[in-house]
C-alpha cells in the first residue's frame, strides 16, 4: 500500500509552494489530499489547473484525494438545493480530471443545518436514500465521462452509516466510477464494537473492502463522560485493530493509498512512525 497525508496543505491549490511539498516528502509520504472550498470551483480555470500540473511535475507526489467542501445535502427534499450542490460537484469533477486526482471525495451531507457531519433523525429515512441515489446517478455519469473516480465518505452519523447500507447505495447507483472511502473508524457506533474492534473491522471490510480503493487511517478511543463518547486518536494509540485494517486494505488494494488525517502537525510524525511500525510487524510493504 501507499501512505499519504491530508491536513498539511491549504485548500487552494493555486497557493501551493515547493517547501510544502518538501515537508510532505520529508515525513515519508508519497501522496496527499486537500479540500478546496466548493464555492470557489467556478473561479478555477483550465490555466490554473495547467499551472498546477507544471508545478507538480517535479515534486514526485500523487494527488491521492481531491475534495471540495460544501454544506448542501445531496438528499435534501428541495430539488433546488440538490441541483445547486450537483453543479458544484460536476465542476469539481472537471477540476479533479484536470488535476489528475486519483479520487474525488464527496460527502453526502445532512438534513441538520449545522453541518454535513451532524445528526438528524430524518437522515435515515428510506426516501432519503432514494433521493441520494437519484442525485448520485448523473454525477457518476459525469465522472465516467471525465475519467474520474468519485469516492463517497461514510460516517455513523450520516445517511451512509451501516456498511451494508453503504454498499447497497453504491450498487443501486450502478457505476464503477462511484466508490467509497474505507474509513473504519467512521463506522463505530457502540462500546461493544470498540472493545471488539477486530470483529467489526472484518465486517466493514467484508461489506465495503472491494468497493473502497482509498482508506483513511485513524484510531479511536472511548473517552470519559456520562454518555458514550467515541473519539479519534493517533493511529496505533487507541482501541482499533490497526494491524487488521492495514492487512485487509493491503490485500485488496496493494497500490491503494491510506491517508492519515485529522491530526495536528506535531502529531503527524508519531502517527507515521506508528503506521510504519505496525505495517512492518505484519509484513505489509509501504511503497
Amino acid at each position: 500500500m501507499r501512505l499519504g497525508i491530508v491536513g498539511m496543505l491549504p485548500g487552494d491549490f493555486r497557493t501551493f509552494r515547493a517547501e510544502q511539498m518538501q515537508a510532505i516528502r520529508a515525513l515519508g509520504f508519497t501522496g496527499f489530499g486537500f479540500h478546496l472550498n466548493g464555492d470557489d470551483v467556478f473561479a478555477i480555470t483550465p490555466a490554473d489547473c495547467a499551472a498546477y500540473g507544471r508545478f507538480m511535475a517535479g515534486e514526485g507526489l500523487d494527488l491521492a484525494q481531491f475534495a471540495i467542501t460544501y454544506n448542501e445535502c445531496l438528499f435534501h427534499p428541495d430539488e433546488d438545493v440538490r441541483q445547486r450542490v450537483s453543479a458544484k460537484i460536476a465542476r469539481g469533477t472537471e477540476i479533479a480530471a484536470q488535476l489528475q486526482a486519483q479520487a474525488f471525495l464527496l460527502r453526502p451531507g445532512s438534513l441538520n443545518p449545522d453541518g454535513p457531519w451532524t445528526p438528524h433523525r430524518d437522515n435515515h429515512r428510506p426516501e432519503c436514500a432514494d433521493r441520494l441515489i437519484e442525485t448520485l446517478r448523473p454525477l457518476a455519469a459525469k465522472a465516467e465521462s471525465e475519467g474520474v473516480v468519485l469516492a463517497m465518505e461514510t460516517h455513523a452519523l450520516s445517511i451512509l452509516d451501516l456498511p451494508s447500507k453503504c454498499r447497497g447505495i453504491v450498487e443501486a447507483v450502478g457505476s464503477d466510477h462511484l466508490r467509497l472511502i474505507l474509513d473504519a473508524v467512521n463506522h463505530f457506533q457502540s462500546m461493544h464494537q470498540v472493545y471488539n474492534s477486530s470483529e467489526w473491522v472484518n465486517h466493514i471490510f467484508d461489506e465495503l473492502g472491494a468497493i473502497a480503493p482509498l482508506a483513511h487511517i485513524k484510531d479511536l478511543k472511548v473517552s470519559n463522560g456520562l454518555v458514550l463518547h467515541i473519539d479519534q486518536t493517533v493511529p496505533g494509540e487507541g482501541e482499533l485493530d490497526s494491524a487488521l485494517v492495514l492487512q485487509r486494505f493491503d490485500a485488496l488494494h496493494p497500490d491503494g493509498y491510506g491517508l492519515i488525517e485529522h491530526l495536528r502537525l506535531e502529531q503527524i510524525p508519531q502517527a507515521v512512525a506508528n503506521v510504519r511500525r505496525i505495517a512492518a510487524e505484519n509484513g505489509i510493504s509501504i511503497h
